[in-house]
């Protein structure tokens, strides 16, 4: 009698895996995936093979699994959305998402999750899109390993690659975006988690933050973007072990802050941008062990920036070490390392014996007449900006390193 009773359990387990279990193929009996969606019971997986399938819309409102077996392709037609979900811990897994509609009113997205938690979307590649991954009114979800590309050049048609909307604890790791207007955007987001991911060639922002306190974004490379990374009008947010490399242009930054307060940027690595680190309005924030080489402007900081604090990072053969609109100084320069530093160490400590003025006079003439930018590498300005620093008049008398480092300051990867 136990034997049977096993036996039938057993049975009835196997019978309740495959029924919980859809397949998906181009010449099967379930050929579509909104169909095998309304047939999935709460729960179940949905298998897709290979192959192409001309949908949009996908609607899932359950709780379901869709892994793709060898990238099979969706295509939206150019169409609308391609999948909503408006349901929780929904997980899409392996495949090949391409050509959602286009719109000037409507943001068309790849996959589109709204007001859900506990979802996962992964291993997909995101092709010719308007809007990749759109995450509104979500909780802890999970977006990674994805690839997503498009091709229109222009900013005001295009749509970001990985957009949050009103989200709780994201994390958005190991993706690689490109060819779209943000490559990663997010507003209202809290207590974010971004890190491993590639933002390069975004006509805009390779990452944009707007009202988003918390949170942490960490190894991200971000390379030759429109405009560099903004991060604006948001609170605690540390900005850790990322690459801001060649972003040029005449409104280009590495980094631009604005509006923000209490917050970290620390390990990072700027080269060659138009300007490193721009600040505008921002106060409490600690700039330290940076590597800031080979830029146009290293420091762009504004007067009604206040209380930030520069310490510990390498400022390297920049053609300008600090600019700022104001003769007075609310920011504090310590312990650096600048490279056209010329002072002296006689007691041998590694730091200097006189202090360093990284604001130098031709730097405040460009602030008031920019073409004059084309006297930078003449012996004249040399010579006015080595008498400035001696007895200086125009630039901030307070902005200064009191204990610039003599050395390159080396890090531990």
């Amino acid at each position: 009698m136990k034997t049977l009773i096993i036996t039938i359990f057993l049975f009835l387990t196997l019978v309740s895996a495959n029924f919980a279990q859809i397949v998906v193929s181009a010449d099967g009996p379930i050929s579509s995936l909104s169909e095998a969606i309304e047939l999935a019971d709460h729960g179940a997986h949905i298998v897709v093979e290979s192959g192409t399938y001309r949908e949009s819309q996908i609607l899932i409102t359950k709780k379901v699994t869709l892994t793709g077996v060898d990238l099979p392709v969706i295509d939206g037609n150019q169409s609308g959305n391609i999948f909503v979900v408006r349901a929780d811990s929904v997980v899409i897994d392996g495949f090949k998402i391409q050509n959602t509609g286009r719109s000037y009113i409507r943001d068309y997205a790849a996959v589109l999750i709204e007001g859900v938690s506990d979802f996962e979307i992964k291993h997909n590649q995101i092709d010719n899109v308007f809007f990749g991954i759109y995450l509104a009114e979500t909780k802890r979800g999970l977006v990674t390993n994805n690839t997503i590309h498009s091709y229109d050049l222009r900013e005001a048609s295009s749509g970001n690659g990985i957009y949050l909307w009103s989200v709780e604890d994201p994390v958005i790791t190991h993706n690689t975006v490109s060819g779209m207007r943000d490559g990663i955007y997010l507003e209202f987001a809290t207590n974010a988690q971004i890190y491993d991911n590639i933002s390069n060639h975004n006509n805009r922002y390779g990452l944009h933050y707007m009202f988003s306190n918390g949170g942490r974004y960490d190894r991200n490379q971000l390379r030759q973007n429109g405009a560099g990374v903004a991060v604006m009008y948001s609170d605690d947010v540390d900005m850790t072990n990322n690459r801001f490399e060649h972003n040029w242009g005449s409104s280009a930054y590495g980094l631009l802050i604005k509006d923000i307060r209490n917050s970290t940027i620390s390990g990072n690595r700027f080269y060659r941008n138009t300007v490193a680190i721009y600040s505008e309005g921002s106060t409490n924030v600690d700039i330290h062990g940076n590597d800031i080489e080979l830029n146009g402007w290293a420091v762009n900081i504004k007067s009604n920036s206040a209380r930030n604090r520069f310490t510990d990072n390498n400022f390297i053969e920049n053609s300008l070490d600090v600019r700022t609109d104001s003769p007075r100084n609310n920011n504090f320069f310590d312990g650096n390392y600048w490279s056209h530093y010329e002072g002296y160490d006689l007691e041998g400590d590694g730091i200097g014996d006189v202090p360093y003025r990284p604001v130098s006079l031709f730097s405040m003439i460009i602030e008031r007449q920019p073409e004059s930018l084309i006297l930078l590498r003449s012996m004249f300005i040399r010579l006015l900006d080595s008498a400035e620093r001696i007895m200086p008049v125009l630039t901030p008398k307070t902005l200064m390193d009191e204990n610039p480092k003599m050395q390159r300051i080396s890090r531990i990867l």
